[in-house]
């Protein structure tokens, strides 16, 4: 008998469905979280962030003057 709905455990014991689906009701991911700083701003995130740093600094020269 091969039914998916069977559960496949580790050879620990852990149920591996069980630990999938909690997995996915735990919120974010760890590449959700990478995208969500660099989109707001956090240490060492620049490679992530879709900002034009050009765009950025000609706006603040544009505010100086």
């Amino acid at each position: 008998m091969n039914n998916q709905n069977d559960a496949k455990y580790t050879v620990a014991g852990t149920d591996i469905n069980d630990v999938k689906r909690k997995n996915a009701e735990a919120g974010l991911s760890y590449n959700e979280v990478k995208k969500l700083l660099a989109q707001n701003g956090g240490h060492g995130t620049e490679m992530y962030s879709d900002t034009d740093v050009t765009e950025v600094k000609q706006q603040i020269q544009g505010k100086n003057q």
